[in-house]
């Protein structure tokens, strides 16, 4: 018998695994999913999306967190005629009980389309498809079992971290408890819309920068240190014995040309002034590199996709800061950044556009910030990655 969705079967025939095998799964139970199959497989038939963005749908008391969405084809697939989507805040570091995952896989299978997105590109959880009317018991059920929403339309959206000090050895500051606290201080910024655009917070607690802050939020927090990387000689002597060609692929892939190898005497050196933090030499000798001891974060500002200007790549706002609670320091400054956007802001237009068009003269006369060398004229461009 021929597939009723000759164009998405083809999806699965790929060497990796493939969302459609998950949708069709779904539309063996719910209503919603199997129509849902069917929108999809008309707008590849056509070549044109058949999903209207918009409409106001949400929660008692909240701004934010859920996204309208119709199919211009509701004759054709009633189940799907309304499809809205709900972001729900995840918790730092993604970590989950199989309970929650459970709880939350229940209350989606009684009130949408069973289907999820873990994770959507802020990193809330993604709960697709559901109907206007069934929006506020799926909130409330998930309220009263601790859940939140997360951040949509022009507000703060949810902050992320890297998974820190929890599993990573290289953490320099505890990016798990800076993201609860900045969550749970900004909760009028995250869940009611005031502002031009969108603003995101990520946080990476080391250079490594595992939740790739630098190219995907308006406020970046880098973990790095201020005294000099610490070097066990006789591990590096461990490594050298074993093969490893310290010379060219340590100290010779050193952007700034910090290290410098004696292969006579086994012994790496380095020039603490000329290092960059990069964390190559860290990342490949794990066991005789280690970061220094005075640790904390650099603070960037102006990552963003493409929206009205081109991609940008945060630059350097605070080249080192402390970063220990209550983190007054970090919510001041963000106070700071968000009283100067929200006045000079043009709609829709991130951070790093409206200094592009103001100058970084004035942003930094208005938070308070002395021009440093490590600071650029205008956001670093183009990544060339788009997340």
């Amino acid at each position: 018998m021929p597939s009723n969705t000759p164009l998405l079967d083809e999806l699965e025939k790929g060497p990796w695994p493939s969302f459609v095998k998950e949708m069709k799964r779904s539309a063996g139970k719910n209503a919603k999913a199997k129509d849902l199959l069917g929108v999809v497989e008309q707008s590849y038939k056509d070549k044109i999306t058949h999903w209207k963005h918009g409409g106001i749908v949400g929660v008692t008391g909240y701004g934010g967190g859920v996204i309208g969405r119709y199919s211009d084809l509701p004759e054709n697939f009633p189940n799907a005629e309304q499809f809205h989507t709900i972001r729900v805040n995840h918790p730092s570091g993604w970590f989950y009980t199989t309970k929650a995952l459970r709880t939350i896989c229940d209350i989606w299978e009684k009130h949408g389309s069973g289907l999820t997105n873990m994770h959507g590109a802020t990193g809330d959880i993604i709960l697709l498809g559901t109907d206007t009317d069934q929006i506020q018991p799926a909130f409330n059920t998930l309220s009263e079992n601790g859940f939140d929403l997360g951040g949509s339309g022009s507000a703060l959206r949810t902050p992320s971290g890297c998974v820190g000090p929890a599993r990573c050895e290289w953490a320099c500051f505890d990016s798990l408890d800076l993201i609860y606290d900045l969550t749970q201080t900004f909760q009028d910024e995250l869940h009611r819309p005031r502002w031009p655009y969108k603003f995101k917070i990520k946080a990476s607690a080391c250079p490594n920068d595992c939740v790739a802050a630098i190219a995907r939020a308006d406020f970046t927090i880098i973990g790095t240190w201020r005294d000099s990387l610490r070097i066990d000689q006789s591990a590096v002597g461990e490594y050298a014995a074993k093969g490893l060609d310290i010379k060219n692929l340590i100290a010779g892939k050193c952007p700034s040309q910090a290290l410098d190898y004696d292969e006579k005497n086994r012994k790496l050196t380095l020039k603490p002034e000329d290092c960059v933090r990069c964390m190559h030499c860290i990342s490949k000798m794990t066991r005789a590199i280690r970061p220094g001891k005075e640790t904390g974060a650099t603070i960037l500002i102006g990552g963003k996709a493409p929206i009205l200007r081109g991609a940008f790549l945060s630059w350097v706002l605070v080249p080192f800061i402390k970063v220990d609670p209550p983190y007054a320091e970090i919510k001041q400054l963000l106070e700071k950044i968000w009283d100067w956007w929200d006045e000079n802001g043009r709609n829709r237009e991130r951070i790093a556009e409206t200094i592009s068009r103001l100058g970084l003269k004035d942003f930094l006369k208005a938070i308070d910030l002395r021009p440093i060398p490590q600071m650029v004229y205008h956001p670093r461009s183009n990544p060339f990655v788009f997340f």
